[in-house]
């Protein structure tokens, strides 16, 4: 299945040379070169015509302006949701000025008026994605979207929204993009930009291209046989069709010439020629590539493990069927992993029974920690789910075929309709194993902190890469979480395109079970101690984990937004000790104070 744009007509706009450098500008405000050169022919940027006009609002029925507030209701680093009629917006003074932005997340609609305010942006309180205040434009993830910027003026004492109802009412912007220029000039065996994988860091390196101004040939190509859609609603949200989690529609890949192979697996690189051949033979060269394969998740090695209705959730097809055989059916899970639990959360209330196996005696001791794993632990058996720890399957029973008893070492046998293996995964790079490019022991991709590889043109992302963490002093990590993904991605855009933007955010992720969610910022790998505010028993709880006295990481439930507060500092450079927890708890969640955040606290 190819989704390839029909562009055939080119039409060009000769603009005066006193205008063009306004024309010339990327989306962002920075100036980006207008010719790239691509086998020796130049080709030239093309943004999509967005007219300029000092009233941006071309519909006067569709403009609102009202009166929010007086100028002193507001005082520096202050934010208020405001209501303009038909819609609302944030209002935000910082430095003395009124801003005016969209007041929910794009992602998942999260009010940013409970977020996180820090030098000239807004962070969200629930998954941690970040926009300019003074832009709207999205500045760290997850998701795909800006924010809209209202007009806000002072009259006699009074704050001013001049705002478009359209939207006030989708609460999201696209920023502007190129397009491809002629798709009819190509040959289909090239491209200028190849990328392999249609994930989050596929998706979102695509889009920063377009955004840069970039109007060359794209091509994604995914194993997959859906266009990129929202991989951590497999496991939260396990009965959502395709098409509810698609990341973009159809048209939007055809609007902006980003062509996507689905079900297109590339078997080798030639990085010498510059060629990927793929498992049915078709031949692609490329100017730039970026590898975003992601994992591929591990099996069991026990007898049995084939059987039908043992699953690894992969895809759409496979949470839906799922879903649909565990209805008042008995399910085992085999792992506590995050996919683990959260299908056992999931499947609690419309499975007969759920049992989870695990190596472990609690889940996510590795992750949470020990205290934390139990009060997750314990939530679960309040929830119907029964754990079997400190063992593992040793074999799988069918009858008549199909899937009948899991068979435990520990000598157990447990009923069993359907099994979903949860066990971790292993970096999908073996085809690279003959490419030259740098992969270490494990299997993950080495980059640096522009996302390149050790080959001149080609850059990796997402989950099968380590690379240069910040946070912990440039240590080679591997981070294979949903937002880090969407960061590579535009990193590893921004430095085909030579910026020589180097990654630098902070790690965030969530989890959803029984309707509540452990958030979590930073990188706690190898922490040696847990301080804990707040009271585990009744899942409302903050979590700073340390190594050597310094807090690398932090996780909280019921607890907003202390995590994306402190995702905040950790982003701005600063170290927070162990000694320093109860005042960081104390001043920022207590009190709202985030002068700490900035060093002007005490």
């Amino acid at each position: 299945f190819w989704v390839i744009p029909a562009v055939e007509v080119k039409i060009e706009v000769v603009i005066p040379e006193k205008e063009r450098s306004k024309e010339e500008m990327s989306p962002n405000g920075k100036a980006s070169p207008l010719i790239y050169k691509v086998n020796g022919t130049a080709r030239h940027y093309h943004l999509e015509e967005h007219p300029i006009a000092s009233n941006p609002y071309h519909n006067p029925k569709d403009v609102v302006e009202a009166s929010v507030c007086h100028v002193k209701d507001l005082e520096n680093g202050q934010m208020r949701e405001v209501d303009l009629g038909c819609g609302k917006a944030l209002l935000i003074k910082e430095s003395g000025e009124f801003h005016a932005v969209g007041h929910k997340c794009p992602h998942y609609g999260a009010p940013l008026v409970k977020g996180v305010l820090s030098k000239g942006r807004v962070r969200c309180p629930w998954h941690g994605a970040c926009f300019n205040i003074g832009t709207g434009d999205i500045e760290d993830f997850p998701g795909l979207d800006s924010l809209p910027r209202f007009q806000v003026k002072i009259e006699k004492e009074k704050v001013y929204i001049r705002a478009s109802k359209q939207a006030l009412q989708t609460q999201r912007r696209t920023k502007m993009m190129a397009k491809c220029i002629s798709l009819s000039n190509y040959n289909l065996s090239s491209t200028n930009v190849l990328i392999i994988g249609a994930g989050a860091a596929g998706l979102v390196c695509a889009e920063t291209l377009r955004q840069e101004g970039f109007s060359d040939r794209i091509v994604m190509c995914t194993m997959d046989r859906h266009l990129p859609y929202d991989r951590p609603k497999l496991s939260k949200s396990m009965d959502s069709h395709p098409e509810q989690i698609a990341l973009r529609p159809k048209e939007f890949f055809c609007t902006y010439d980003i062509e996507v192979l689905t079900e297109m697996q590339v078997a080798a690189v030639d990085v010498k020629s510059k060629i990927a051949v793929f498992k049915d033979g078709f031949k692609m060269e490329y100017n730039k590539l970026l590898i975003a394969t992601g994992n591929t998740p591990k099996t069991l090695s026990c007898k049995g493990k084939e059987m039908e209705n043992v699953f690894n959730i992969r895809t759409p097809e496979d949470a839906n069927r799922v879903v649909k055989l565990a209805t008042s059916k008995n399910v085992v899970i085999v792992g506590a992993s995050f996919l683990g639990m959260e299908v056992a959360a999931y499947l609690a209330d419309r499975a007969h029974s759920v049992s989870l196996v695990e190596l472990e005696h609690v889940p996510f001791k590795k992750f949470f920690g020990e205290r934390v794993g139990r009060a997750v632990m314990k939530m679960f058996e309040n929830n119907r789910v029964k754990f079997y720890m400190q063992t593992e399957v040793s074999e799988l029973r069918e009858q008549e075929g199909k899937l009948k008893e899991v068979v435990l070492k520990s000598g157990k046998v447990l009923r069993a309709d359907v099994c979903v293996v949860g066990v971790g995964a292993v970096p999908a790079t073996g085809f690279l194993k003959q490419s030259g490019i740098n992969i270490d022991s494990k299997g993950f991709i080495v980059v640096n902190k522009m996302m390149q590889t050790n080959i001149p043109g080609v850059f990796a992302a997402g989950d099968a890469v380590t690379f240069p963490l910040a946070l912990r002093n440039n240590k080679k990590v591997n981070v294979p979480h949903w937002q880090m993904a969407h960061m590579h991605g535009r990193i590893a855009a921004l430095n085909m395109l030579a910026h020589g933007t180097e990654i630098s955010t902070v790690p965030y992720l969530w989890t959803a079970m029984f309707g509540k969610s452990i958030r979590y910022a930073g990188h706690g790998e190898g922490f040696d101690d847990v301080v804990i505010q707040g009271d585990l028993d009744e899942l409302k709880f903050v979590a700073f984990y340390t190594k050597s006295d310094e807090v690398v990481a932090v996780a909280s439930m019921n607890y907003d937004p202390i995590v994306s507060k402190v995702a905040e500092v950790l982003a701005a450079g600063r170290t927070i000790r162990k000694r320093d927890v109860d005042a960081v708890v104390f001043l920022s969640f207590r009190t709202g104070d985030m002068s700490w955040l900035t060093g002007k606290g005490t």
